[in-house]
């Protein structure tokens, strides 16, 4: 006889487990060709695929059929409107990787209103940093309202207090009435959106995109990657990136594919749950990271532990790369460790993109994988190499071709277009480019001419394929060489005990009114012999790389600035370091 004690049920029985939204769909699949962001759910609504959010273990938590998210988001347009919201309304959103922000963000649509997905507080300036950068993004936008989850409510608060505009938690939010009355309708040339770059916050560029440019930019995605009705989508990406927001939220969305989420801090804690999350996709799974991803990954599993014992990657399709300098040693270290499991390298997908474009503006034809050139180094300093000196070369990564509907040229510093091959600054026209900077005109025309917007990158094009090379606000130039920062830095990284994001290279003035090159390096040594050491050893790198003596500092771990996406942010660093606030160990001479 079986006695039961009252309060001693199997809760998790009583509770069914979530069920993941299939892969596949009778729902005929449209490639973003709607006229509204707003229409493209309505679509996906119709079928039975959606959003599945996953815990830090890669435990699914909540699965979110586009159905669900459609009613959500059209009763929270209808709150927005009822706290007294209009077309044109600025709402900025903290972006968690949830389906509450996902709500919100569409409800803010249906709504007529633009959201401004704003970053989540990173482990790096504290409270009072984040508070700022908030009030900062908050005056650049002007919103009427920032919203936030209830774990930031006092830094959201603060910062909506600073910056004068009503802040609230979005769990208060979804418990007001959605009352019975009529959504504005949108149309295709109406701001859907405001995207803040990750970088520089001091004064923060908010890029304005239309549907239009919206869903021409997403219908480019999937013809640029092929889509096929077994794709899903996994990502670790943030929502407050045009990478996470636009490649894997709303081009799932507009496309109808399934993604699977983890949130970025627990990728960041745990980054073999992301090759978990791909291993137990039955379908093909398409998947993005920048480089340092990949990086993280290869260098976490154990030397002693077979990949294949774990993972299971051969239905990986397309492993996106974008977002930073693709590094081509880091790929191959990651095809080393993870082959075993099945990673084909073909599955590579450079591409290249920004936020002023939408997201993409070049992307690899599927299959090709990761392609690379030579380029000699006077090609990119622009001066002879000297005698006394051999010559050196740098894998330059091949981005792919151009997307539909884009026209990539690259031209002269006096605006006058280049041949094939000739490296120069890499412009772009096509239907997804941004309207402009919100509330800045003038850095609007500095960078949107007839049609065209300069990107700030330098590249060259070679039999219709894009080439990176590095952004031209990062080159060092000294006594009329041209230096790319990535190459110092990557020297550095050669050496024993350091990795990628330990360096921060840029150029400073000396006393004499010269400018030279000044090294950052995190040094996780205490000793200061072993530091003095180590100081003499990367100078000497520095200097077998770029024929310079350069400033060379040593700071202490986790010191150097990274930019919203998780990337090395050289501008803040050199800032910081000028004005005294990045503090370098005081070495003997």
């Amino acid at each position: 006889m079986t006695v039961e004690v009252a309060g001693t049920r199997d809760l998790e029985a009583e509770t069914p487990k979530p069920v993941a939204t299939p892969t596949e769909d009778s729902l005929p699949r449209r490639f973003a060709d709607f006229e509204t962001l707003g229409a493209a759910l309505d679509y996906a609504a119709t079928g039975q695929r959606g959003l599945n959010f996953h815990d830090a273990r890669g435990t699914l938590t909540r699965a979110y059929r586009f159905a669900e998210l459609r009613d959500d988001a059209q009763a929270m347009g209808r709150r927005l409107v009822a706290a007294g919201i209009k077309p044109q309304d600025r709402v900025a959103i903290v972006a968690e990787t949830s389906a509450e922000f996902a709500a919100l963000f569409f409800g803010t649509v249906y709504a007529g209103a633009w959201p401004v997905p704003l970053p989540l507080p990173t482990s790096f300036g504290g409270r009072d940093s984040y508070v700022e950068q908030l009030r900062v993004q908050l005056s650049s936008c002007a919103p009427v309202m920032l919203i936030y989850p209830p774990e930031l409510a006092q830094m959201g608060a603060d910062a909506a207090r600073a910056a004068g505009t009503e802040g609230i938690d979005w769990a208060e939010l979804m418990q007001r009435p959605a009352p019975a009355l009529t959504l504005p309708r949108a149309n295709g040339d109406d701001i859907a959106y405001l995207q803040y770059s990750s970088g520089s916050t001091r004064f923060p560029h908010g890029v304005a995109i239309t549907h239009h440019a919206l869903l021409n930019n997403l219908t480019a995605h999937a013809y640029g990657m092929q889509l096929v009705a077994k794709d899903r989508c996994i990502s670790w990406l943030p929502w407050y990136h045009d990478m996470g927001l636009v490649g894997c939220f709303l081009s799932p969305v507009a496309n109808q594919v399934s993604t699977d989420y983890l949130k970025t801090e627990d990728f960041a804690r745990r980054p073999l749950a992301w090759l978990d999350l791909i291993s137990r996709n039955p379908g093909n799974s398409i998947s993005y990271s920048p480089t340092f991803g990949y990086d993280i990954c290869a260098r976490r599993i154990s030397s002693q532990t077979k990949a294949s014992d774990r993972f299971d990657l051969s239905r990986w399709r397309l492993a996106g790369n974008g977002a930073d300098m693709i590094r081509p040693d880091v790929m191959q270290c990651f095809v080393d460790v993870f082959a075993d499991a099945g990673f084909k390298a073909s599955a590579f997908l450079p591409s290249y993109g920004l936020a002023e474009a939408t997201l993409a503006v070049s992307i690899m034809p599927p299959a090709e994988g990761i392609r690379v050139e030579l380029v000699e180094e006077t090609q990119l300093s622009g001066v002879a190499a000297g005698e006394d000196r051999p010559q050196r070369y740098r894998a330059i990564v091949n981005c792919g071709k151009p997307v539909k509907d884009m026209k990539v040229e690259i031209r002269e510093e006096d605006g006058r277009p280049l041949p094939e091959r000739a490296i120069g600054k890499l412009w772009c026209s096509g239907p997804s480019l941004m309207v402009g900077y919100f509330r800045d005109q003038a850095a609007t025309d500095a960078c949107l001419v007839d049609g065209w917007l300069d990107t700030g990158d330098m590249g060259y094009l070679s039999d219709g394929y894009v080439y990176i090379v590095g952004r031209a606000k990062d080159m060092i130039i000294v006594n009329g060489r041209n230096h790319w920062p990535q190459d110092i830095e990557w020297a550095v990284e050669q050496l024993p005990g350091f990795k990628a994001g330990d360096i921060a290279a840029f150029a400073i003035t000396t006393p004499g009114g010269e400018e030279t090159p000044a090294v950052l390096v995190q040094c996780r040594s205490s000793d200061d012999a072993e530091r003095v050491r180590l100081r003499e050893e990367i100078r000497e790198r520095v200097r077998s790389v770029t024929g310079m003596n350069c400033v060379i500092e040593l700071i202490p771990p986790r010191t150097l600035p990274r930019t919203s996406s998780g990337k090395l942010s050289r501008a803040k660093a050199r800032n910081l370091y000028l004005s005294g606030d990045i503090k370098p160990y005081d070495l003997a001479a």
